[in-house]
């Protein structure tokens, strides 16, 4: 078991506060991943689920057990540090099986769980080496393997593939997501990399400042961002993000701003109201017959199978994503549309998203509210 419940959890450094009034629950099996800025309070939310930092305020327990006071040994969990924390003098078998040696298990007992997830970490023609003698992944594997010979109730990554290059932190993912198949257990994964996010979780839980912005599955966390903050953090580019209006003309509803004026697909009567506008990169088409948007080409950006266009809309800047070639150029002007069901509102003010409540009033069945 390894379900992990987070009431309220609230960590101050001074007057600054890290981590405010977060909860979240984490259920049995689940790779739930901590996404977010450097500085958003991911590393300290950690560390406080693994008892190295003392909460202020709130609570925390495992499998139903409050472990709020609980000393870091007593927990049940593992944790894998960014800088691995292998000792340099021990080779990789002493290693991974220093936990067990700490709580004085038999000998035995603790070679064939060395044996055993060595197996699993493809370790085992690595057992002699010492850490010097290891590439950054196979050091990654080293941590791993001394978290998971414990049988852990939950392991606690804090960003633990920063340190490898681009083509090793692609296969790493692949192995932790297959090892986290396996095994079946929890994964508290931390990351400000929204691709080991979006690739590796079975939920994201998105901070912005302390804050608990958005919890959801990756798809629900890219298709309806809860905020302006998660659409402008998570897709690359991030999400287009404009001042708009939303008013009613006839029987439909539309969204206007300079250069821009697209239909939201809602029929009802509604007076004018400020909205900002969300539209995703790759959700914008060029060369359509029914423009809604006009602007100009500033930049085009190859990326190889695809192409990014920045353009000039009235005093916004938009992205468009798409396949190569866009046929696009700097300087040309460029008619681009958008299907309803892509485009997103948030309020003003708060950044929070917006959605269509059809009949509010009963006696009213052609009114409808944006809540």
């Amino acid at each position: 078991m390894g379900q992990i419940r987070i009431r309220g959890a609230t960590k101050r450094f001074g007057a600054v506060t890290a981590v405010d009034g977060v909860s979240i629950d984490i259920a049995d099996g689940e790779f739930l991943v901590l996404l977010g800025p450097s500085g958003c309070g991911k590393s300290t939310l950690l560390r406080a689920i693994a008892g190295l930092a003392q909460l202020d305020a709130g609570a925390l327990e495992l499998d139903g057990r409050d472990i709020t006071h609980v000393p870091p040994r007593d927990r049940d969990l593992a944790m894998v540090f960014q800088s691995y924390a292998l000792y340099p003098h021990l080779s990789v078998e002493r290693n991974i099986g220093f936990p067990l040696r700490a709580r004085r298990r038999p000998r035995k007992e603790i070679d064939r769980k060395v044996a055993d997830v060595a197996t699993t970490l493809e370790l085992t023609e690595l057992l002699r080496r010492r850490p010097r003698e290891l590439s950054g992944g196979q050091r990654q594997r080293v941590a791993l393997g001394r978290a998971l010979v414990r049988d852990p109730g939950a392991f606690l990554m804090d960003e633990p593939l920063s340190n490898l290059d681009a083509k090793l932190r692609a296969s790493t993912r692949y192995e932790l997501v297959e090892l986290h198949r396996r095994l079946r257990g929890t994964f508290v994964y931390v990351t400000h990399d929204q691709v080991e996010a979006m690739t590796m979780a079975t939920r994201i839980a998105i901070l912005n400042a302390g804050r608990l912005e958005q919890v959801g599955t990756p798809a629900e966390v890219y298709d309806e961002p809860a905020s302006t903050f998660v659409a402008g953090f998570l897709g690359s580019p991030p999400m287009n993000l404009v001042r708009a209006k939303v008013s009613s003309r006839g029987p439909m509803v539309f969204a206007t701003a300079p250069d821009i004026d697209v239909a939201l697909g809602l029929p009802g009567q509604v007076p004018e109201t400020e909205v900002v506008l969300g539209i995703r990169p790759e959700h914008l088409r060029t060369h359509d017959a029914r423009p809604g948007i006009e602007g100009v080409v500033r930049l085009v950006e190859n990326l190889g199978a695809e192409e990014i266009a920045h353009c000039d809309v009235g005093p916004a800047r938009v992205a468009v994503r798409g396949p190569r070639p866009l046929r696009l150029s700097p300087g040309e002007p460029v008619k681009l549309s958008v299907e309803p069901d892509h485009l997103h509102l948030f309020h003003p003010d708060t950044g929070r998203r917006l959605r269509w409540q059809d009949d509010p009033v009963p006696s009213r069945s052609e009114q409808g509210v944006l809540a």
